[in-house]
């Protein structure tokens, strides 16, 4: 057997993979590094054919219709209500359809989340649960884009720590869990290399685009507040109510290796991700 078909019979290992959240932040990447291995894919989205939309569950069955394996991001987060039951539903219809592999995006330290994982462990489906902290994509990508432009982030964070983790790393190990046989069952804890502040990433962004970026750290009332008054819907309001105050209270303030584990390499540092990021002008 010459090399190149034994790549491919690696390759596929679990495919066609639905990538739920497939225009996400991590989905995005999952789906562009199995374009790149021509792994079949297809992509979970409200745009997505078929479309699949968490609001509505009458959507999920078609969009797994045929597929093998799953990449579950649920939206807005796994700590919310109603997600446990979302996800025992998504994977009764995956056990029904047969459906080979499951890798689910979970969050640390959430105990909402954990629920959602035992869930798919108790599955009898073969699993990969990823459990993240904070993406460093969120400060490019996501909520602190914006402050960060105008040269001031200001968040209820006080000097708690962060192991922030580039969403890249957590892709390659989605896709390592879809093409290989030793991810699975397995539990990965994911964090960055550093643990840093809001303001610590704050001050690093500053001194790469050299401007004055500060950094205020604010109560959860003036916060919330504030998000109120920029008109950012309720519940999103709430999440990150329940991120900065429970989430956010000291309980990951350590460093794990589940980057090591499952790729046997480093994770990326955020200063790596700085670099990178700079040439789009996100932060100009």
């Amino acid at each position: 057997m010459n090399n190149h078909n034994h790549t491919t019979t690696a390759n596929a290992l679990f495919a066609p993979v639905l990538v739920l959240g497939g225009n996400g932040k991590t989905g995005k990447r999952i789906v562009q590094k199995l374009n790149e291995l021509s792994i079949p894919v297809r992509v979970g989205s409200r745009s997505g054919e078929p479309a699949f939309d968490w609001n509505d569950r009458s959507t999920w069955e078609a969009a797994m219709q045929g597929m093998k394996a799953v990449y579950i991001a649920y939206q807005p987060d796994l700590s919310v209500p109603g997600a446990p039951d979302d996800i025992d539903t998504l994977v009764q219809i995956a056990q029904r359809l047969n459906i080979q592999k499951l890798v689910l995006l979970s969050g640390r330290g959430e105990t909402e989340a954990q629920i959602c994982e035992n869930i798919v462990i108790n599955s009898g489906i073969d699993y990969t649960i990823l459990r993240c902290s904070w993406f460093f994509q969120n400060f490019n990508e996501s909520f602190f884009q914006e402050p960060l432009k105008a040269g001031l982030l200001a968040l209820p964070a006080g000097n708690i720590q962060e192991p922030f983790v580039d969403a890249d790393d957590i892709a390659d190990i989605a896709v390592a869990a879809f093409t290989a046989s030793r991810h699975s069952n397995k539990l990965y804890d994911i964090t960055g290399p550093r643990l840093l502040t809001f303001k610590d990433v704050a001050k690093e962004i500053g001194i790469a685009t050299g401007r004055d970026i500060r950094f205020q750290d604010l109560t959860i009332e003036e916060y919330t507040g504030m998000l109120t008054e920029f008109g950012v819907p309720a519940d999103y309001v709430q999440l990150i109510t329940y991120l900065f105050t429970e989430v956010l209270d000291g309980r990951n303030e350590s460093l794990a290796h589940g980057v090591e584990e499952a790729l046997d390499r480093k994770p990326a540092d955020i200063s790596a991700f700085i670099h990178r990021t700079l040439p789009s002008g996100v932060w100009s």
